[in-house]
């Protein structure tokens, strides 16, 4: 019965730690790199260089430089100044994220960035929204002007025989986001690693314009261009090739050497090819369905990568900035390089039970993405409240109550898990080490019964002289 017990408890300790990766063999070592540990000069911390060379600027700026007597351009160069002085010391100073390719120092500026565009949004959340608009005039002077959305849902027949040139929709479509859908999803895929998680991010999508599509007349396009040349072929190729990617870096060996011991030109050539690939990789399994918990952080997850998604569309809409200004671009670019280490960050997060801080990059991608909705309702109130239409409407009541009744079913009917709640990593250590004591236990006292059997029969078997055991006694 004992014995019984303890089983139950290591099937219901396991319910409640399970993960999907192995945490604790990846902090001792990494079974499957091999590094030799070379520490050459660009790996190393340069914080005293770093800080003469910044102290020297700065007097060479207060001492021998010529003053100008121009506010405005004193004004752009002073906060130019202080944004790469905070950048400067970010990179310097701040701990390394979890990933180590190319460099740590990107990652680290990468971090430094997020910060800075992140109080730029709050600067900007506090001016009314032509204060607003005016102020990126001083970045460049062209902005600051209404800008006319184009609109992709005009003619939607894929051969249109009154035209000239019949399939000049397709045409017209087939732009350069086709392109950077492609490789948007193919990066995406490398983030997540997750199939179908993907799939669902590139559905809803879709959706989302559907439903937006009353607001911004950018989202407005034709049924094939949605489901076809968005879902099927670019976001579709883009994860298929991206999963194909992930699979081939979870099977590769990661063997690093220095360059300066390998021998030859080709083979440094290579190696320094090679460090723009992973240091390491760890294989994500989100397992949604395996608790209630993880069903409502992925489904959380997943909302936030959506408001991502879609910010990108009401941020330029409402500072009035043209879909390929560099500002809009460079936006584009910090969200992605902002969502690599912030969804490995979430499944650290969700997976290891160790880990109770929520990581930076993944606390910062999230409160950005906050902000810019909050500046997409402070500055256009009346787009963003217009009710949404009423089929609309009832398609994601109808989504809402079948996601209700998906969750009620597998948690609450299906399966029981009304008291499956996670324990602390105390309360699991505690666990784990009690198991073990039991189980070492266990195996000692079934040596010593083994033990004692064999003594009864070896004595037993012992000759006795045609005597028994009793008649021995009383002898």
């Amino acid at each position: 019965m004992a014995a019984a017990h303890s089983d139950q408890e290591i099937d219901e300790l396991k319910i409640h730690t399970t993960t999907a990766f192995d945490w604790e063999a990846e902090k001792r070592k990494n079974t499957n790199v091999f590094d030799d540990g070379t520490n050459t000069f660009f790996w190393r911390a340069h914080t005293i260089t770093v800080l003469v060379v910044f102290i020297g600027i700065l007097v060479y700026i207060a001492i021998f430089e010529e003053p100008i007597s121009n506010p405005d351009y004193n004004s752009k160069r002073g906060v130019a100044a202080v944004v790469l002085a905070f950048l400067l010391f970010g990179v310097t100073m701040t701990p390394d994220g979890p990933f180590k390719r190319p460099h740590p120092a990107m990652w680290r500026l990468v971090l430094c960035v997020s910060i800075v565009y992140e109080l730029a949004l709050v600067y900007l959340l506090f001016q009314t929204p032509q204060d607003a608009r005016n102020l990126l005039r001083h970045i460049d002077p062209s902005l600051g002007k209404p800008l006319p959305e184009k609109n992709y849902g005009g003619n939607c027949y894929i051969y249109d025989s009154d035209n000239p040139d019949p399939f000049h929709n397709l045409k017209d479509k087939a732009d350069l986001f086709v392109i950077s859908h492609f490789l948007g999803w193919w990066a995406k895929s490398l983030f997540l690693r997750d199939w179908w998680i993907c799939t669902v991010l590139s559905v809803m999508f879709e959706v989302l314009e559907y439903t937006l599509e009353h607001q911004l007349p950018n989202f407005c396009e034709c049924w094939w261009d949605h489901w076809i040349m968005d879902v099927l072929l670019s976001n579709g190729l883009g994860i298929y090739v991206g999963m194909k990617t992930v699979k081939y870096l979870n099977m590769k060996p990661y063997h690093w050497r220095g360059m300066w011991n390998i021998p030859t030109y080709r083979g440094k050539i290579k190696r320094l090819a090679m460090q723009f690939t992973p240091y390491s990789w760890t294989e994500f399994d989100w397992q949604p369905l395996s608790s209630l918990r993880r069903w409502l952080a992925v489904v959380v997850l997943i909302g936030l990568f959506l408001m991502v998604e879609v910010n990108d569309f009401y941020v330029k809409y409402v500072l009035w900035i043209p879909p390929s200004h560099y500002l809009n671009v460079s936006r584009i670019v910090l969200v992605l390089f902002m969502a690599a280490p912030s969804a490995r960050e979430a499944f650290q997060y969700l997976d290891d039970p160790t880990c109770k801080k929520m990581g930076r990059q993944f606390w910062l991608i999230t409160v950005i993405s906050i902000t810019e909705v909050l500046m997409a309702f402070k500055f256009e109130w009346e787009t963003v409240t217009k009710p949404i239409p009423r089929n609309i409407a009832y398609m994601w009541l109808l989504g809402l109550f079948a996601l209700i009744l998906l969750t009620i079913w597998k948690f609450y009917i299906y399966r029981d898990v009304k008291n499956d709640v996670p324990y602390s990593h105390i309360e699991y250590r505690r666990r784990r080490a009690m198991n073990e004591r039991k189980t070492t236990t266990s195996d000692a006292d079934d040596s010593s019964a083994f033990q004692f059997e064999a003594r009864q029969r070896r004595l037993l078997e012992r000759p006795t002289n045609g005597k028994t055991t009793d008649q021995g006694k009383n002898d």
